[in-house]
């Protein structure tokens, strides 16, 4: 079985959320840019979760922890 850098994957997660804040906007209109905004939002949320992981790989099992409890 291939070996996996865990740190370096969740940092690739983590460098992804912080590139699609900086994505700049297409010149589109109408539904367009409304789906445009969408899957940046989506793309952001799903990276940052990923990013914000504690990970763990234990007998071939890569485990994500991921706290989704509102922070106080």
């Amino acid at each position: 079985m291939a070996t996996i850098d865990i740190d370096a994957m969740i940092q690739r997660f983590q460098d992804r959320a912080a590139a699609v804040r900086k994505r700049p906007m297409p010149p589109v209109e109408g539904e367009g840019r409304k789906s445009f905004i969408k899957q940046s939002q989506d793309d952001f949320q799903d990276f940052a979760i990923i990013g914000d992981a504690e990970a763990t790989l234990e007998d071939g099992v890569l485990t994500l922890r991921i706290d989704m409890r509102p922070s106080e």
